[in-house]
């Protein structure tokens, strides 16, 4: 075998290892981010033009995330929130409305002082997506009934429902496994 055979060879060995290698990394990189962002990967990819720009979008998004100063509740934090919770969650059989509204906003005060932006809708899901993209549809949901509600048009069904939603991320965001933030099951008022 000559020497021109035997570099022709070696170079398309090592063009093939390369090629290979780029698709593991890619594929590595990929299934990180998809389960880092859960539900959230795939959501992103449908809004965007082409899976590098999803990808591209999500990386962003971690950067940011990784710039801001994330931190822990304190114990007596988490602890006046979950009574808070439970005073919302309480007040549902007779102020349902009000309820959904003070769950909200309740949930927009921890994410501010665990360190997330709270300055708008849009911002707050791309900010949440990276530690939280598997409650992150809850908190679209819940957000979507809140508005309904701010409007009347929300039934008392769908805001229990959004008192619901609004715990998964809640207790997510709390860090504890939920103690004293039951969902209300009844309610006096008929969902209209």
């Amino acid at each position: 075998m000559s020497t021109g055979t035997l570099i022709a060879i070696i170079v398309a060995v090592a063009v093939v290892l390369i090629l290979i290698a780029t698709a593991v990394w890619i594929t590595m990189r990929r299934r990180r981010l998809q389960e880092r962002f859960g539900p959230e990967y795939d959501r992103t990819l449908d809004t965007e033009d082409s899976r590098g720009s999803a990808e591209r979008d999500l990386r962003a998004r971690e950067q940011r995330h990784h710039d801001l100063d994330i931190r822990e509740l304190p114990a007596e934090a988490r602890d006046r929130y979950a009574e808070e919770w439970k005073r919302a969650q309480e007040s549902f059989v007779d102020r349902p409305s009000q309820s959904v509204d003070d769950a909200d906003r309740l949930v927009t005060r921890v994410m501010g002082e665990r360190g997330y932006p709270t300055e708008g809708y849009e911002q707050q899901l791309r900010d949440l997506s990276v530690e939280h993209g598997r409650t992150l549809e809850h908190y679209r949901v819940a957000h979507e009934i809140n508005i309904r509600n701010r409007d009347g048009s929300a039934t008392t069904e769908e805001l229990r429902g959004a008192m619901v939603h609004y715990r998964a991320l809640f207790q997510e965001l709390l860090g504890n496994s939920g103690q004293n933030t039951r969902t209300p099951r009844h309610t006096r008022h008929d969902a209209a």
